[in-house]
């Protein structure tokens, strides 16, 4: 894991950034590069019952576990949020979550808007959520079939439930379109920074201002 940034002047407690869309839409390119871009947040890697696809590698794309596991991890109360999508199970682990967070640091998430309803459940304002959007629906199809990672009949299920995805639009604070990778991603670096800077999340900020007075009144 990477370590927190140790420059920061004011301490702030940890958000959670969650990112949701239809299949196709771009928000695991867009959730790849600010990683990339940021060494102040990490990624949350979700457990599933799906099948590894070429090139995943467990413990980094996901963790890639039976269903048998999974009805003992979710019974012991050892997830954030659980869901099924397109007969697969995903959820979020609890403790690498809550280890990040009491750090100071920020989590990424790439859920959809179940796993997202149930954050915002109980974590409330300390999760920020968006929602990426394709361009068009047709430009979404295209690139679904782009991507040649599913069967006709997965995509035909992943465009069928691309409608329902996106009538869960409004349950997020920021909307991203996402017509140009670049120009989305530098709207969720701002999105972020803007985030970070809000008085309830710095939660070294009252002392840091009396330090500021006191210094001032004192000359």
């Amino acid at each position: 894991m990477n370590k927190p940034n140790d420059n920061r002047i004011v301490p702030r407690r940890g958000l959670m950034l969650v990112l949701s869309s239809p299949s196709g839409a771009g928000k695991t390119t867009l959730a790849q590069r600010l990683l990339k871009l940021d060494d102040d947040i990490t990624m949350s890697v979700s457990v599933t019952t799906r099948p590894s696809r070429p090139g995943e590698i467990d413990g980094v794309h996901y963790h890639f576990i039976s269903k048998e596991e999974f009805s003992r991890q979710r019974d012991a109360d050892e997830f954030l949020e659980w869901a099924e999508v397109f007969g697969n199970l995903y959820a979020t682990p609890r403790a690498a979550v809550e280890f990040e967070l009491e750090a100071g640091r920020d989590v990424l998430f790439d859920i959809d808007w179940q796993g997202a309803q149930q954050l915002h459940e109980k974590f409330g304002s300390d999760q920020v959520r968006v929602f990426v959007l394709p361009p068009s629906g047709a430009e979404l199809e295209a690139r679904l079939h782009r991507r040649a990672l599913d069967s006709a009949d997965v995509l035909a299920t992943r465009m069928a439930g691309a409608a329902t995805e996106i009538r869960h639009y409004d349950g997020y604070e920021y909307i991203l379109i996402n017509h140009d990778v670049e120009e989305s991603l530098a709207e969720l670096e701002a999105i972020l920074t803007a985030e970070r800077l809000r008085l309830d999340r710095q939660v070294g900020l009252s002392d840091f201002v009396r330090g500021i007075i006191k210094s001032l009144t004192e000359t």
